[in-house]
């Protein structure tokens, strides 16, 4: 195997005894929340809720950021959320920027796609970035955090659930103790222990192909763009894809015949000569060498009791269209908010049920979307191979076979079909609809400094938000509700009118936002009570 890089080598932590392992008596220390799992979702609910002014325990059973670089697409959608944490700045400096991909059959190019064909966004459609990086900062966030807990080496491996908290029992290099906790969040990832402990099924698709992944140091010529291949010269009936990451790292995934050894396959001398083809030199390096089956599974509820799955703890999709680690940071921005109004007292904790009803559709939603990356770009019978050949050929003369055609359709926010959201009283041609994700634009503040629409919903806190275009006097909004106003005396301006177009806002609309930016309500005529209906909805009050 290849060595590890040297970031990975300046990222291991070590174990610290804890005095909740020295408390005395009988009763175990007792915590609001106690997160399993310092992955980008556990390190990344952890620092949502800490923000929020929670306390947070998270435990982690390595001692180090994980090997290899893993996830290495973020999308648009995590990067806003990153910047409400205070990371997005320092993930996309680092990171490779793309929007444009590229899918060819053999040595020809059928098309060519952007991602966000469209200025006028703080986010780029997506970055390339080491999992090992975002993990990396993600831990320096929480180290400026003293809500959070951070316990390295601490495996939970016993769970008993109550009627009101969860007994955790927990393996340290020092012996084992004991936390109780009042809810417990499980991103423990694909492998999941706590899973095992509630006796959850995990049930869905397991694919017997095989994916070759290799990480490559070297310098090239190629743009920064996806580029995907069908039936490539240099890897003949199968696929591959070339993705560009920081620090001049390459990743290429090859696919390989289902009865491929393990072993044999992913030995350096092995692996060198197939890079080598693609690449038409061997003048690289290897960064890491792996291989994988995948699988697109889910649980059939992601509450259990007192624990709550979020990230791949919960489901699993295959790695095309970058999926996973981008739902799993829907799932933490989703819970965050719901859990913090629960633990205040601020909503029942029926809002809980919320959060499955919402992240297991969109759990669907992208192992459908997975399931069917993954048939065409590996089909399973004669009849789908014949079915992706004709395709192809098509794509090749036609606008619609180009459609057809699917390298990996790429992650986007999930719209909601939400009990949360309440339905449009007047008539709408456009703007994101209840149940969808807000929409970034261009503003000036009244100096002139030119901001985003993002950042004025970051800045304003963390509660709901109402974004009105204005049509006089500002709106007469329920206590409890920060304002963003685009147009008017003190407001935001909107020199270039693309947020009035991507809202599709008439002087006098309105959008209650939700904390984690997603619209709960959208008003023609806004009144008080309309506004406090929806809140009331949003919240969980019915």
């Amino acid at each position: 195997m290849a060595p590890a890089n040297t970031h990975q080598a300046k990222t291991q932590f070590g174990y610290r005894r804890h005095p909740d392992q020295d408390r005395p008596g009988p009763r175990p220390a007792a915590h609001a929340v106690v997160i399993v799992g310092a992955g980008p979702v556990g390190l990344s609910l952890a620092i949502d809720l800490a923000q929020r002014g929670q306390r947070v325990v998270l435990l982690d059973d390595a001692d180090r950021i994980g090997e290899g670089s893993r996830a290495i697409c973020f999308s648009k959608r995590s990067l806003e959320y990153w910047d409400r944490l205070g990371v997005g700045d320092r993930m996309v400096d680092k990171g490779v920027v793309w929007s444009v991909g590229r899918i060819f059959h053999g040595e020809q190019q059928l098309y060519q796609f952007n991602l966000l064909p469209e200025d006028g966004h703080k986010r780029p459609a997506f970055i390339n970035l080491q999992q090992y990086y975002a993990e990396a900062y993600l831990v320096d966030r929480i180290n400026e955090l003293p809500e959070i807990d951070l316990r390295w080496r601490n495996k939970v491996t016993a769970l008993e659930q109550r009627n009101d908290s969860a007994l955790l029992t927990i393996e340290t290099p020092e012996g084992a103790y004991r936390l109780n906790a009042q809810y417990v969040i499980a991103c423990d990832g694909a492998r999941s222990s706590l899973r095992q402990m509630v006796g959850a099924e995990f049930a869905g698709q397991v694919f017997e192909d095989q994916f070759l992944i290799a990480d490559v140091k070297m310098t090239a010529e190629f743009p920064t763009e996806r580029w995907f291949w069908f039936d490539p010269p240099f890897h003949a009936g199968r696929s591959a894809l070339l993705h560009r990451q920081p620090n001049d790292v390459w990743r290429i995934d090859l696919q390989l015949n289902r009865y491929a050894d393990p072993v044999v396959e992913k030995k350096p001398e092995n692996v060198r000569p197939r890079i080598a083809r693609m690449l038409g030199h061997d003048k690289f390096e290897f960064e890491w060498i792996s291989l994988y089956k995948f699988q697109c599974r889910r649980m059939d509820r992601f509450i259990h009791g007192r624990v709550i799955f979020a990230g791949d703890s919960a489901h699993q999709v295959s790695p095309f269209g970058a999926r996973g680690a981008n739902s799993g940071l829907e799932d933490a921005e989703n819970l965050s908010w719901k859990l913090d109004r629960v633990l205040r007292g601020k909503s029942p904790a029926s809002l809980l049920e919320s959060y499955h009803t919402e992240r297991s559709a969109a759990a669907d939603e992208n192992i459908r979307e997975s399931t069917r990356s993954t048939d065409f770009m590996a089909p399973n019978s004669h009849q789908e191979a014949r079915l992706r050949k004709a395709v192809l050929s098509l794509a090749k003369e036609t606008e619609f076979g180009k459609r057809m055609v699917n390298g990996g359709r790429l992650s986007v926010p999930c719209s909601y079909d939400s009990p949360l959201s309440s339905l449009d009283a007047d008539a709408w041609r456009g703007g994101p609809s209840p149940g969808c994700s807000m929409l970034d634009a261009p503003v000036s503040t009244r100096a002139g400094e030119q901001i985003y629409l993002t950042d004025a919903f970051r800045n304003g806190g963390t509660d709901f938000t109402l974004l009105s275009f204005s049509n006089g006097a500002p709106i007469d909004a329920p206590d409890g509700i920060k304002g963003i106003r685009i147009g008017g005396e003190g407001g935001l301006a909107d020199p270039s009118g693309l947020a009035a177009k991507r809202y599709a806002a008439e002087p006098g609309s309105a959008y209650l936002l939700r904390p984690d930016g997603y619209v709960a309500a959208r008003f023609r005529h806004p009144t008080r009570s309309a506004i406090a209906a929806a809140l009331a909805r949003a919240e969980g009050l019915y």
